[in-house]
């Protein structure tokens, strides 16, 4: 492999330590303590903190954080650490933050998973191999997840939980007890229909008729003790003059996952 490649707009300290065919780009900065492995690369505005330890082939986009403070207000500048694997990709904004001398002084993350934009890892977590963190996936403090396990959008693991080998968390999910192994875990669904976004159309400019007509269209699809199939008979037969009933019926009907009624 060749040495390293370093834009002359980068920061490097002067005893951090690089790998073979790593590459730093404009603005990215390597901090004390750092040791890079081979083949690392770091986006222009990226930034690894130490004292950190971090493998081969890690990938940092722009404007992730990895190896940052702990966020605990009981930090006082200790020497905690971060130990990293190979082959992880740390996707834009992602904070990944050191240990706490109160949990041990060390985070850890395995090899071969994928934390995509703004997910977050807490102090003194340790995640296993082959993870991935959705956008907004985030650890509090001392969380421990297994191999190949998901953590879905925006969801928050709280202080202490655990997350076993190939569980599912789905999107939104508020974990605050371990979740098992083998498991999908997602928080209930009661997304609805409340009729015609009335006022943002007449921002629009919809005339009072138009409105009217929508309305009639959604109460015949959500209030009344018709199916779908049987309002949109309905709603053809007695409103079909509407170019705006006539656009919502072929929604409806292409609809393949589908509507929230």
């Amino acid at each position: 492999m060749s040495a390293p490649q370093i834009h002359p707009q980068a920061t490097v300290a002067a005893d951090a330590k690089l790998g073979a065919g790593v590459r730093v780009g404009a603005y990215a900065i390597v901090g004390e303590g750092v040791h890079l492995g081979d083949g690392c690369v770091l986006h222009a505005h990226a930034m690894v903190q130490g004292r950190s330890k971090i493998g081969r082939d890690n990938v940092f986009y722009p404007f992730c954080v990895v190896g940052g403070d702990p966020q605990d207000l009981r930090f006082r500048g200790e020497r905690t650490e971060l130990a990293v694997g190979d082959g992880n990709t740390f996707r834009e904004y992602v904070t990944i933050s050191r240990g706490t001398m109160s949990g041990g002084g060390k985070t850890t993350i395995g090899s071969g998973s994928l934390f995509l934009v703004s997910s977050h890892v807490g102090h003194d977590c340790h995640v296993g191999d082959h993870t991935l963190f959705v956008n907004g996936a985030t650890l509090a403090g001392h969380v421990t997840v297994e191999d190949y396990a998901t953590i879905g959008f925006q969801s928050p693991v709280h202080q202490f939980c655990r997350v076993g080998r190939y569980a599912y968390i789905g999107a939104s999910t508020v974990i605050t007890q371990d979740v098992p192994p083998f498991s999908r875990v997602v928080t209930e669904r009661e997304t609805k229909s409340y009729g015609v976004n009335t006022i943002g159309l007449e921002r629009k400019g919809f005339s009072e008729e138009r409105l009217k007509i929508l309305a009639r269209a959604f109460r015949l699809l959500s209030r009344s003790k018709m199916n779908t199939s049987q309002a949109l008979v309905e709603m053809r037969k007695s409103l079909g003059d509407s170019e705006d009933v006539r656009e919502l019926i072929r929604f409806i009907e292409t609809a393949e996952r589908g509507i929230v009624k």
